[in-house]
């Protein structure tokens, strides 16, 4: 059987704000078609790694690959010359800092923790916008109108996206007037109109009730099929967690502790230490 190609290595990366340093000499690898949990306590820096990855934040030090390709790459420069904690120093010389726009444009697209969707739009009109980026008339072609063939293609791919998220029959409504669990499908439904080889999803069962939580779970595991595409997420539903991933890291205070399969991290010692406090067996 042939091994699976790696679509995402995060390589050495930390992340350093003044004194602080909030991620700490990441490293992993996510493989195609994988869906991969990033989880650790409040404040251990996973949403921090997510927006390195994305291109909301320049790392302090490390490289990110994305399809063979390395996307973002940076080193201590400045005053964090001085001020730089990490591994690695002196390791990377280029600097790459793509925009989340242009990282998006690659095949990486994501949700965030509070759902940020267009609050005066419909909800076709929410995931019409995200289908813009793929579009390619210009200013002069569309002041004259000779971008109606792709618009009306891009109508259509709209459409059919909502009916295989089940946003069909709510296209029309505002986005703000769904209740809170289509909100967040609506986010994700967003997301994969910019046609993503990677989804990244930022805590996607946020607010959810236990209902809510099992229907995302089904429809993660849906979106993966369907659309064939690789998934890495936040969560704090352990349930979810352990029920949908093929792998999982754990951070605590910035650093890896754990990578493994559900079963293992389950059963991890220093996991349910960074969850739960020194263990009974750590304290004898």
């Amino acid at each position: 059987m042939s091994e699976k190609k790696n679509i995402l290595r995060v390589e050495n990366v930390t992340m350093q704000f003044g004194g602080v340093v909030a991620v700490d000499n990441l490293n992993m690898e996510i493989n195609e078609g994988e869906i991969v949990a990033l989880i650790g306590p409040n404040g251990a820096g996973k949403t921090t790694a997510f927006n390195v990855i994305t291109g909301v934040y320049a790392p302090s030090n490390g490289r990110v690959w994305f399809d063979g390709e390395c996307i973002v790459e940076n080193h201590p420069q400045g005053k964090m010359k001085k001020l730089y904690k990490g591994e690695h120093n002196g390791e990377y010389t280029h600097v790459k800092e793509p925009t989340p726009d242009r990282i998006t444009a690659l095949g990486m697209a994501r949700t965030f923790q509070n759902i940020r969707l267009w609050k005066s739009m419909t909800v076709f009109d929410n995931v019409l916008i995200a289908k813009h980026m793929r579009r390619s008339s210009n200013v002069f072609s569309a002041t004259f109108r000779g971008n109606l063939k792709e618009e009306a293609a891009q109508r259509r791919e709209v459409a059919e996206l909502l009916e295989l998220v089940g946003l069909s029959d709510v296209k029309d409504e505002l986005s703000t007037s769904l209740p809170y669990g289509k909100q967040r499908r609506l986010e994700i439904a967003r997301a994969l109109a910019t046609h993503p080889k990677l989804l990244l999803l930022d805590e996607p069962a946020a607010g959810m009730n236990p209902q809510e939580t099992l229907e995302l779970t089904e429809f993660i595991g849906q979106i993966r099929e369907k659309f064939q595409i690789t998934i890495l997420l936040i969560e704090h539903h352990m349930d979810l967690v352990m029920d949908i991933s093929d792998r999982i890291y754990v951070l605590d205070f910035g650093k890896l502790i754990a990578h493994g399969v559900p079963e293992e991290i389950q059963n991890n010692e220093r996991v349910i230490d960074a969850y739960l406090g020194v263990s009974d067996d750590a304290e004898d």
